[in-house]
């Protein structure tokens, strides 16, 4: 039976270079992958997952609007797919979710989902949310904080690195915007 996976962590603990990876392999194996990633983050362009590292693949765009599992199916018509790898997976809804189980169930595709897990103010991202809650498998990927401890949290940084402690919960950036820190740095950032 197919899984569904959930790989989260913070920012720069290599979810991107991971996923790209997991593709590769099945591709090495003969096998072929269906990549996904919002269509949200184009840092790097639109339609491409790309890692710190400088590894990069296409990628079909995903919205709050686009129904997967129909989308994965519609793939279907073309070619197999052995795994399906979502990228950015905190940009998903509670339904889309819900929609990659299916691809998992029904279809018996393997679902290979990478995401962080909360926000700049500790809040869960709707995706990973749902993530947490309904995926077989759960992994963390880990990254250090400046201080050397596991970094499991994010702060939002201003143009002069000094912590954003409101806002939006979604806003574009790298590490000109975000740091990964630990639990102790982010209640120190946030002031509580």
């Amino acid at each position: 039976m197919a899984k569904l996976f959930f790989y989260y962590s913070s920012m720069n603990a290599g979810k991107s270079t991971t996923l790209l990876q997991s593709s590769f392999n099945y591709i090495e194996r003969g096998m072929q992958t269906m990549l996904l990633t919002a269509a949200l983050d184009d840092r790097f362009g639109a339609g491409k997952i790309a890692s710190r590292i400088g590894l990069e693949a296409p990628a079909t765009l995903f919205d709050g609007a686009t129904n997967l599992f129909d989308l994965v199916q519609a793939e279907f018509k073309n070619r197999s797919v052995d795994c399906l790898l979502v990228d950015e997976a905190q940009f998903l809804t509670k339904d889309q979710v819900w929609q990659l189980s299916d691809v998992a169930d029904k279809l018996g595709v393997p679902v290979l989902c990478y995401g962080i897990r909360t926000d700049f103010q500790g809040d869960l991202f709707e995706g990973s949310k749902w993530l947490l809650a309904w995926a077989d498998k759960l992994n963390e990927l880990k990254t250090i904080c400046h201080c050397g401890r596991k970094a499991g949290m994010v702060i939002r940084i201003d143009e002069n690195g000094d912590p954003v402690r409101e806002g939006a919960q979604v806003e574009i950036g790298g590490n000109d915007r975000y740091v990964p820190v630990c639990r102790v740095h982010f209640k120190d950032a946030m002031g509580r």
